[in-house]
Formats: C-alpha cells, sequence, structure tokens
C-alpha cells in the first residue's frame, strides 16, 4: 500500500472517534495494529480499511466489553459475534440486577433508603477533573524538601490537559479533554493539598472553569464557588523524558482491573511478587498468593513492588482492564487503563526479600 493512502495516528482517530491514546493502548493489546510504524520514529500510520474496524473496537468498549472478548467478537463470524454481543448483555444485565438487589439488602440493613439525588484558562468536566486529579495524586509526594513532587502539573494544548505527578519512585499521568479549546499553551505546578480541598466543589459542578494567574490557580465551580491553589514555582521532573526513556517492554500483560485490585486487597505482605506465567499471573507475599488469569505477551518473569507503591497504581486504574508492561525486575513497569488508555502509572520494583525466594512457573 502507498504511504499517501495511509493515515497518521491523530486523523485516524479523528475519523473513528478514538483518541489517540486509546489507539496505542489497542495496538499494545494486540487489537488494532497500525498498519505501518515508521522504524525511525516510531509513528503509527493506518489504513482506511481498518476504520470499520476501530469504530466496532470503540462500540464494543462502550458497552463494557473486556478485550478478551472484543478480541473473540473481532475474530468470529457475523453469526457468532452477535451471539458474544448478546452475552455479553445478558451478563452485564445479570450483574446490575444482583447489584441492585444486594443493594437494597444494604439499605434495608442501614434502616433507611438512599435518596435520589484565551488566557492561561480552560473549561472542563468536573466530576472528570476531580476523579484524574484524585487518581494521579497516588504518585505525589506527602512532604520533603521538594515542593514541586507534593504537586501536580498541569500542562494544557488545544484540546486538552494533561495531569501528572511523581514522587520519582511512581509517575502517573492522565490526558483529559477540555470543553473549550485554550487559547494558549502553558504549564504550572499547583500545590498538591490545595487541589484535595477543591475536590468536593469539582465533583458536584458539570463545568468548571480553571484560570492561571501570577501565583495561583483559581477554580470556579458551579454556583460561582471560587477555590485557589498555589503554584510552586519550582522545576518538575520532566516526566516525558522520563517515559521517553523507558527502555523495551519484555513481557507486557493484560489482566482484570478488579481482579488484581481484590488480591492486592487480600495480601499482609508489605512487598507483593509479581510472578508472570505463560497464561497467568500469580501474586503473592507473606506465604498468601492469589493466581489470576491473564493474557501474556513475552516471557515469564518474577517481579518483586512494595505494597504500598503498586497498589495505589492499581487502585486509580479505570476500565475493565489494566495492562501491565514489564522491562525486567529492576526497571520501571507501566500501567496502564482506561477505555482511553489515557491513565498511566510507572511503578519501581524493588528487591525480593531475604527470604522470598522466587519459584519456577
Amino acid at each position: 500500500m502507498d504511504d499517501s493512502e495511509l493515515m497518521a495516528i491523530g486523523a485516524f482517530a479523528r475519523r473513528t472517534g478514538l483518541t489517540a491514546s486509546a489507539l496505542r493502548f489497542y495496538a499494545d493489546a494486540g487489537l488494532l495494529v497500525p498498519a505501518r510504524t515508521d522504524p525511525s520514529s516510531g509513528y503509527r500510520f493506518y489504513a482506511l480499511e481498518q476504520v470499520d474496524r476501530a469504530q466496532l473496537v470503540r462500540r464494543l468498549r462502550d458497552v463494557d466489553m473486556p478485550l478478551s472478548a472484543v478480541a473473540d467478537v473481532l475474530d468470529a463470524g457475523p453469526e457468532h459475534a452477535a451471539r458474544l454481543v448478546d452475552d455479553h448483555i445478558d451478563h452485564v444485565v445479570n450483574a446490575a440486577r444482583a447489584a441492585a438487589a444486594h443493594a437494597e439488602e444494604i439499605k434495608a440493613d442501614l434502616g433507611h433508603h438512599v435518596r435520589q439525588t484565551s488566557s492561561m484558562a480552560l473549561t472542563v468536566n468536573g466530576p472528570v477533573t476531580a476523579a484524574a486529579i484524585d487518581q494521579v495524586l497516588t504518585a505525589a509526594a506527602s512532604g520533603g524538601l521538594l515542593r514541586a513532587l507534593a504537586g501536580v502539573r498541569f500542562d494544557a494544548e488545544s484540546t486538552g490537559v494533561t495531569i501528572t505527578a511523581t514522587d520519582r519512585y511512581r509517575l502517573a499521568t492522565r490526558t483529559l479533554p477540555t470543553l473549550d479549546p485554550t487559547a494558549v499553551e502553558w504549564s504550572v505546578t499547583v500545590d498538591g493539598d490545595d487541589l484535595r480541598l477543591c475536590l468536593a466543589d469539582l465533583r458536584r459542578s458539570p463545568r468548571a472553569h480553571i484560570e492561571v494567574g501570577l501565583r495561583d490557580m483559581r477554580i470556579t465551580s458551579n454556583g460561582g464557588i471560587d477555590r485557589r491553589c498555589r503554584l510552586i514555582d519550582e522545576p518538575f521532573p520532566d516526566h516525558r523524558a522520563m517515559l521517553d526513556a523507558l527502555p523495551a517492554v519484555t513481557t507486557r500483560v493484560a489482566v482484570g482491573t478488579s481482579a488484581i485490585r481484590r488480591a492486592l486487597e487480600t495480601t499482609s505482605a508489605d512487598v507483593v511478587a509479581v510472578r508472570v506465567g505463560r497464561a497467568g499471573v500469580e501474586l503473592g507475599g507473606s506465604g498468601n498468593t492469589t493466581t489470576i488469569d491473564a493474557t501474556v505477551d513475552g516471557d515469564p518473569t518474577d517481579v518483586w513492588f512494595e505494597l504500598r507503591t503498586l497498589y495505589p497504581a492499581v487502585s486509580s486504574a479505570i476500565g475493565a482492564d489494566v495492562l501491565i508492561d514489564l522491562r525486567g525486575p529492576d526497571m520501571p513497569a507501566t500501567i496502564r487503563s482506561a477505555d482511553g488508555g489515557d491513565l498511566t502509572a510507572l511503578v519501581m520494583p524493588t528487591r525480593p526479600p531475604v527470604d522470598g525466594s522466587t519459584r519456577p512457573h
């Protein structure tokens, strides 16, 4: 195919309704591989014939179908694919009914019913922004000499804003669309404790206005409530360079978000072993292990993490699945999640405990 017939990832994203980060996520998951990747620049290009497949992936993910089931639908014939969609919807509906019944039992036990209830500026969806800030704050430092490590970086561009925090051992970053395009690109670092005080107001505001001044960021929520967050005038770590400098992935794991979250919540170990086999992951520590089904691409490996480092990256994940990119027992691991593939966490491994000898797969 002539290169002139291919679309760059940005054009393909606009054509299909997927974000560029989502396309990278699905390419790495093996669902939507680019027609060509430039070997020198790494730029990805897509063919017109891939538009229908991409839109089908988006529509299937819109109904919360997990990655493995999406792959099955894409590989099936029309009749079988329709049955797979019906099976998934039946599962979702039954799960929702069971959850609703359980909720009624809980409310009955509680004894009551829950009531239904052009400058450096941009406008955002309040609840979505609150969730993103909450997620990245899990990687911010709690004190220390460098104030920037306790802050949150805002990088605004014409179509979105990237929110990032890092304590140099962990990194979390998420990109959000804005409701109105910002007139200029800008970057500031905002005090993390001040931002925490804004979360409740943001969660109640369908639209929130953010404006940056000389010394603070002002967040105006519904009803004209203003919150001012101090700016940190210290260099923020070059997180983009950190991500770009990572070595190649040796093992990629796709696993259900709820499954790995439950496994970590039931362990009492300070240091957790992540043992990746050919078709699953074993999480263990302190004599307690849990095996989780997973899709594995690459070599089996054992990597150890401190629970206080790994759990926040997993607990803040969004979407049904997470992708875990491993680079060996002493290199940073990348944890990505969301239907948009746009929540990225970087987690440093640790040494295994003295009595934590690894076992063969």
